[in-house]
Order: C-alpha cells, then sequence, then structure tokens
C-alpha cells in the first residue's frame, strides 16, 4: 500500500470512531431516580420516592389542620410540616380527590419542594388508607 491510501483509511477510521462517540452520546439514555409512588394507592413503588426537584422530600403523616392553601402535617418523630397546594396540586386516593377531601386525621403522603423556612410546596398529595393502629 502507498502512502496516500494507509493515510485515507486512518483519517476514514478516526471520522467513523468520532462519529458513533457522538451519535452513542446523544443516544444516551437521561439519568433516572428511583421509583416513584404516583400509583393510586401506592401502586407503582418500585424502590423509593421519585424526586422532582434539587431539594425534593416526601412528607408523610396526619393532617393535624387545614386551610383552602395548606394543611399542617403531623409528622412520625412528632413534629409538624406546613404543606401548601393550589388548585393544580393532583390530589389522589382511590379516586382523584380533592381538597375537601384532605381532612384532620387523614393520612398522607406528600411529594414537593422544600422551602426555605422549612415548609413545602407541594407538587402531589396522596391520601393513604389507614393500615394499623393510629397514633
Amino acid at each position: 500500500m502507498n502512502k496516500k491510501r494507509i493515510i485515507t483509511i486512518i483519517i476514514i477510521a478516526v471520522v467513523c470512531l468520532a462519529a458513533g462517540y457522538y451519535i452513542g452520546k446523544s443516544q444516551s439514555p437521561a439519568p433516572t431516580t428511583r421509583g416513584n409512588f404516583t400509583g393510586v394507592n401506592g401502586a407503582n413503588r418500585t424502590g423509593g420516592m421519585k424526586t422532582l426537584g434539587g431539594n425534593s422530600a416526601p412528607v408523610s403523616g396526619d393532617i393535624i389542620s387545614k386551610d383552602d392553601k395548606s394543611i399542617t402535617i403531623k409528622l412520625r418523630d412528632g413534629g409538624s410540616k406546613i404543606a401548601f397546594f393550589s388548585t393544580s396540586t393532583p390530589i389522589t386516593k382511590s379516586v382523584s380527590g380533592v381538597s375537601s377531601d384532605l381532612s384532620q386525621n387523614e393520612s398522607v403522603m406528600i411529594q414537593g419542594t422544600t422551602n426555605a423556612d422549612g415548609s413545602v410546596t407541594a407538587q402531589s398529595i396522596q391520601i393513604r388508607p389507614r393500615t394499623g393502629a393510629s397514633n
């Protein structure tokens, strides 16, 4: 083989490798979080709470007070947390719920964003069925 042919083959190989690298990189799946709790009564639980943002955390407990835009949750550790919601916040139970379904002593799971003051802005609220003895 002559030098021109060898150089041409090397250039083609480098171009093919580079193209393959960039095509493969562009088709890589995005990183995923663990499974989510969005199913009715938690039906889609597959390993954890799906996060919705950098400072997102689940909140679970019983409702101790409520107004039109927030509920206060008694946490399992005895503390409490305020969760804000809007008319567009999904509220689920065996069937789709509405804010009037949120009442004292209901057990709920809230997914949302933690605010600077420690309260939570809810992206979803799931009313959970009672299981076992109440607190």
